[in-house]
């Protein structure tokens, strides 16, 4: 039997991302890397419910929920909204890891509430529970530098050395989901905001114009000296003035 869950811990994990082979390794998929791996090992077994549009699984040591919604992204409210209802589970218990532009590859951030940061699937679930009011988890994915191209952006691969960061940030988050679990969301982001300091995330700078060359002031040739008359038969005698 699972045990009895104190209050005020976390009983619902939800990581986002798209479904499908086409999206599972793109930067918007953070969530779902973290959320499988902390599934693998915790001997969780993470099953498609068509009632919650979602792969769904549950902890044995004290019975909290694991979800990857299985909706596009910006569906992702469905599945929290339906399971949240069923088991009574309010928004300050619900964990939400999710990929966060705004930090750098690497750095892993955990808050309670605040805005959705133009985050589809926290647009949604904001949306469906009528509460900004759960818990995330965000992991850095770096910013391309221009907002126009923020929605490729995501939904591309990050470099091996991107990837690699974060697999570490989301390895050091996952080491504090027990604590979460626990209860205690103040000892959680204690510890996973002590391994590093926030990296503030680098912007590629716009290509700057190559500067124009200074104008080459123009030189006039020089005049040549003139030749002297030449001499001989007729310059001798052309050269004679009359008197």
């Amino acid at each position: 039997m699972p045990e009895a869950i104190r209050p005020g811990s976390i009983r619902l994990i939800v990581g986002l991302g798209n479904p499908g082979k086409d999206y599972e390794r793109t930067r918007h998929n953070a969530g779902f890397w973290l959320l499988e791996r902390f599934a693998v090992q915790s001997a969780v077994v993470l099953r498609k419910d068509g009632k919650y549009q979602a792969l769904v699984g549950r902890l044995a040591s004290n019975g909290a929920w694991l979800v990857l919604p299985q909706g596009f992204m910006n569906a992702s409210g469905h599945a929290v909204q339906m399971l949240a209802g069923f088991f009574k589970i309010p928004a300050a218990e619900i964990l939400v890891v999710h990929d966060e532009l705004d930090f750098a590859p690497g750095v892993a951030k955990m808050k309670q509430g605040g805005g959705i940061a133009g985050h589809n699937g926290l647009r949604d679930i904001s949306h469906r529970l009528g509460s900004h009011d759960y818990w995330r988890l965000r992991l850095g994915i770096g910013h391309p530098g221009d907002k126009n191209v923020v929605a490729d952006y995501v939904l591309n691969k990050p470099s091996a050395e991107d990837r690699g960061a974060i697999d570490g940030a989301i390895g050091r988050s996952i080491e504090v989901l027990p604590l979460c679990l626990a209860g205690d969301m103040q000892g959680a982001m204690q510890k996973l905001h002590s391994f590093e300091k926030e990296k503030p995330v680098e912007k590629k700078p716009e290509p700057k114009p190559e500067p124009k060359a200074a104008p080459v002031p123009e030189t006039k040739p020089q005049a040549m000296p003139e030749k002297p008359a030449a001499k001989g038969l007729f310059g001798s005698l052309f050269s004679k003035t009359k008197k």
